[in-house]
């Protein structure tokens, strides 16, 4: 049983269909291994030992007695504090909120819940899910490296999958805050079609950008959890009404004679080296398996960069007005000055990123005209030392924009994506690449992500076991 923390979701759910293991034994699997390593890893904000046991119990006693509701079913995971959960704080990384006890259940953790899932906890986040943290609270820490950046606003879940403190998380992604820490801890994870899943009872950020969605170590595990959290919602006006189709349905399908565009000039924009070759030996990889690579030109994309901070800015402006500036000297240095810089934005700066929204779809648009998915890196470098950004640091807007540019564009479009490892750096650090589809091609990404990840060993790899 010890040794079970690092086993797949899909294969830890098949022992629990079966009988071959308990939902309550496995929950106290998972228990001990977060009292051992969250300590130190920081991964966890609170940790719901009592209601996962009572989850996992009543979980066990319905499929013992022959009731079994899928593969969700009595397997612990753990979810990003920004999320509501009955009963308990959403912190959002905030001293301000320590005290905020949901009233309900977000959405999403009501879907898990009807899925039988058992909710470990709430996870370690930036201050409002911006790229810093508040400087009273403790940073996760990258399991791949103590000195090592752990990933934006998700770094609790990517750092609690990446050490088998949950068999899957819940993050959310506004400029990248899903891949980030998917690809600087070694884990998947994946960015649906903007409105697939329902951000009610989840704090936003930005209300235009926010993307909920899963992290797990296996693309297979990330499909499941999407499956059960997809789908309209009539209490958020942005989620769509689209059916929502069996991600897992084509998930051996294969990547042979799927046209694979790659733009290597933008592969090559703002990113590490190491980075960029990974991503072109994946692309060689992809045309082995039977992928027809096929050169495109995405760089129009990067003109919305720019506009990101001032997008969110205004957004978080709405969402902090009862505690922005009445509150304003309990906010840390990242959060509080955006606030801060929030009145000065006109009418024109927002105008202006809509308007690069237009353009970067157009450029999409007609790119997935000529092939049926990309593929890019999905953070510009491994993770950086803390010494070049640190919990508290705050970046400059040319930082910002050159930092989101494999990813904010598919925030302001809405595009799907899935991060996967795709190799490690010189010292040893994970990279991770991104597949971008169009609108709702979430199960073809998966297909193609799957069909990669399986044919290479890099998912496989495991964090040096902390002391």
């Amino acid at each position: 049983m010890s040794e079970l923390h690092y086993e797949t979701l899909a294969a830890v759910a098949q022992q629990i269909q079966t009988q071959a293991v308990s939902p309550t034994a496995l929950t106290e699997v998972m228990l001990d291994r977060i009292a051992q390593l969250n300590p130190s890893a920081h991964a966890y904000t609170c940790v719901m030992s009592e209601q996962a046991r009572a989850q996992a119990q009543a979980a066990e006693q319905e499929i013992n007695a022959g009731t079994y509701r899928g593969q969700l079913h009595g397997v612990p995971i753990a979810v990003k504090d920004l999320l509501d959960v009955e009963g308990v704080p959403t912190t959002c990384g905030s001293t301000i909120r320590q005290n905020a006890v949901a009233s309900h259940d977000a959405t999403v953790i009501a879907k898990l819940r009807a899925a039988g899932a058992v909710i470990l906890g709430k996870l370690n986040m930036t201050e409002f899910a911006l790229s810093g943290y508040h400087r009273e609270l403790p940073v996760p820490v990258n399991p791949w490296g103590a000195d090592r950046w752990a990933g934006v606003s998700s770094s609790g879940s990517g750092v609690a999958t990446a050490l088998g403190m949950a068999f899957g998380t819940l993050g959310s992604d506004t400029g990248g805050s899903i891949r980030f820490p998917s690809a600087v801890n070694g884990v998947v994870g994946i960015k649906p079609t903007f409105g697939t899943v329902s951000k009610a009872g989840a704090f936003p950020l930005s209300y235009t950008l926010d993307h909920v969605g899963p992290i797990a170590r296996g693309v297979e595990d990330a499909a499941i959890l999407l499956q059960a959290i997809a789908g309209h919602d009539p209490h958020d006006p942005f989620t769509h009404r689209t059916p929502v189709p069996d991600y897992l349905a084509q998930l051996t399908a294969g990547v042979r004679g799927l046209r694979i565009g790659v733009d290597e000039t933008y592969c090559a924009n703002d990113a590490d080296p190491e980075v960029t070759q990974a991503t072109l030996n994946a692309t060689r990889v992809l045309e082995e398996l039977g992928a027809i690579l096929v050169p495109v030109n995405v760089m129009p994309t990067l003109a919305v960069a720019p506009f990101w901070g001032a997008v969110v800015a205004a957004e978080a402006a709405v969402a902090h007005a009862d505690t922005y500036p009445s509150q304003a000297g309990e906010y840390g240095p990242v959060f509080g000055g955006l606030l801060e810089a929030a009145p000065s934005l006109t009418a024109s700066d927002y105008a202006q990123a809509r308007l690069a929204t237009a353009q970067a779809q157009s450029t999409f648009d007609a790119v997935f005209a000529d092939v049926d998915l990309l593929v890019c890196p999905g953070a510009p470098s491994p993770a950086m030392p803390l010494s070049e950004f640190g919990p508290t640091d705050v970046l400059p807007p040319e930082a910002v924009a050159s930092f989101v540019g494999f990813c904010a564009p598919m925030n302001f479009t809405g595009i799907p994506t899935v991060s996967v490892p795709c190799g490690f750096s010189i010292g040893f650090l994970p990279i991770g690449l991104q597949f971008v589809g169009p609108r709702h091609a979430e199960p073809l990404l998966i297909q193609a992500a799957y069909a990669y990840e399986q044919a290479t060993t890099w998912h496989t790899a495991q964090p040096p076991e902390p002391s």
